[in-house]
């Protein structure tokens, strides 16, 4: 978690390597969440955002492709020509329904979703798209972002991606290069002021913990639980990965409905009678109240474990 060479002070300005990169501490808290395709946004964090958005931070959501090759799960609509020849403008409308219900904003970063390689062994990822774009090319587009908005804190995923999806791992692997890029005056000078997040977070949207937790209330109450064959094949979904660091819960049940809501919006992505909706919310209430993150990088001093992303952040941009 060290400042790998920033000189942080209690002031108003963050410098590096003698050049002042932060003039200011805006008045608004700003927050960024980095996502690989629309939809993502509604399934990992959604309810932290409509909280933090109701209690007046900016946040921004950077969807890095239009999500043209994800499939069509919501069975009611499979197998429709009308969908699956209009997927692209279909989705981006249904990434308006779900932003407008979240409060949040959104920018779209304009990559090419490289779609879920299947079989073994996998083909080849399709030319031109996100995950095969060099780096530096979607590094500097994600920075032009961050300088724009400037937010204190950014989330995106881990290492794996939350799940291997090679958006997700670009995703994560542009979002960690651009938390540094973003401050480095040196790094992409036509890309706007130099601005330094002060930290970053990985979603966690899927635990053992809550999986556990769920699981258990599901059954305390004789229902029939979604996790029940999940918990059969938990191998396969975490593999050689390593477990995640639960450092920071945020407190969210009262905006999981609207969660919900925002994700429903995503027709062609969701069976609205799939395992995601199957626990009912007063149970979720009871039984995990919050949503996930684990500090990947931090810029300032906050105790682990947290309840707020912005703590160690709050202090600085009131003082």
């Amino acid at each position: 978690m060290g400042d790998r060479g920033f000189e942080l002070n209690l002031g108003m300005a963050v410098r590096k390597n003698g050049h002042v990169v932060r003039e200011e501490v805006p008045e608004q808290l700003r927050l960024m969440a980095v996502h690989a395709h629309p939809d993502d946004e509604s399934s990992k964090g959604a309810a932290t955002m409509a909280r933090y958005v109701d209690e007046g931070v900016d946040v921004l959501v950077v969807t890095c492709t239009g999500g043209e090759r994800g499939s069509i799960l919501n069975p009611a609509l499979q197998h429709r020509k009308d969908i699956e020849d209009n997927i692209s403008e279909i989705r981006r409308a249904e990434m308006e329904r779900a932003r407008a219900i979240l409060g949040v904003r959104q920018h779209w970063l304009g990559f090419v979703d490289s779609g879920l390689p299947e079989g073994d062994p996998l083909p080849p990822l399709p030319e031109g798209c996100f995950a095969l774009v060099p780096i530096d090319e979607a590094v500097e587009r994600l920075v032009r972002e961050i300088r724009e908005q400037r937010p204190q804190v950014i989330t995106t995923y881990d290492e794996y991606g939350g799940y291997p999806h090679p958006d997700h791992i670009r995703t994560h692997e542009i979002s960690v290069a651009a938390f540094d890029a973003a401050a480095d005056p040196d790094k992409f000078p036509d890309a706007g002021d130099p601005w330094q997040p002060l930290k970053l977070y990985y979603d966690v949207g899927f635990s053992l913990d809550r999986a556990t937790a769920l699981h258990a209330v599901m059954l305390e109450k004789g229902l029939e639980s979604p996790y029940e064959e999940w918990f059969k094949n938990r191998s396969d979904f975490f593999g050689k990965r390593r477990p995640p660091k639960l450092t920071t819960r945020v407190p969210v049940s009262p905006w999981f409905e609207r969660r919900d809501a925002a994700l429903l919006a995503h027709a062609t992505q969701v069976d609205p009678e799939g395992w995601f909706f199957k626990v009912p919310l007063d149970l979720q209430h009871e039984a995990w109240p919050t949503e996930d993150f684990e500090l990947a990088r931090s810029l300032v001093d906050s105790s682990i474990p947290e309840d707020d992303l912005f703590a160690g952040v709050r202090d600085r941009v009131e003082a």
